[in-house]
């Protein structure tokens, strides 16, 4: 959730869809205070392998509606989210972003591995497909790991 907002945070301040990739690092390292420059140059490759950023050229261009995301007064993103997270974790994320409680999700998850004796990926794949979550590039990632 933390990285969805991060990356969203720039987006809305400057009210547009697209923006270079120094005026990015620049949002979340110097306006923010978030991040140092490099981490939020990591930022933007961990945000690329997402699936929430696109690249194009020396601009970024995000890969949802950042109008969708409401980004606290008081947030600030721990570093946590620069590091590579596995297709589990990442939907997951998307199901706890959509107000499902993470234990809950969990347990529902693992039953349904279970029931089907799929991999943990595809069983939370299919259990946020099931409650209307937008997955798609994250359910391509886990059938590319298959």
């Amino acid at each position: 959730m933390s990285l969805r907002l991060a990356v969203a945070a720039p987006f809305l301040q400057r009210g547009v869809e697209r923006m270079g990739e120094s005026e990015f690092v620049v949002a979340l390292s110097l306006d923010r205070d978030w991040f140092s420059p490099d981490q939020a140059k990591r930022l933007i490759d961990a945000a690329a392998i997402e699936g929430l950023l696109e690249r194009d050229g020396d601009d970024l261009r995000v890969a949802f509606e950042p109008t969708e995301v409401e980004v606290p007064d008081d947030f600030v993103p721990e570093e946590s989210i620069l590091q590579q997270r596995t297709t589990f974790e990442r939907v997951l994320e998307r199901i706890v972003e959509a107000e499902i409680e993470k234990q809950t999700a969990v347990a529902d998850i693992n039953r349904l591995q279970a029931d089907l004796a799929v991999s943990v990926e595809s069983a939370a794949v299919l259990y946020a497909r099931r409650r209307g979550i937008d997955v798609v590039g994250l359910a391509r990632r886990a059938r590319a790991e298959l």
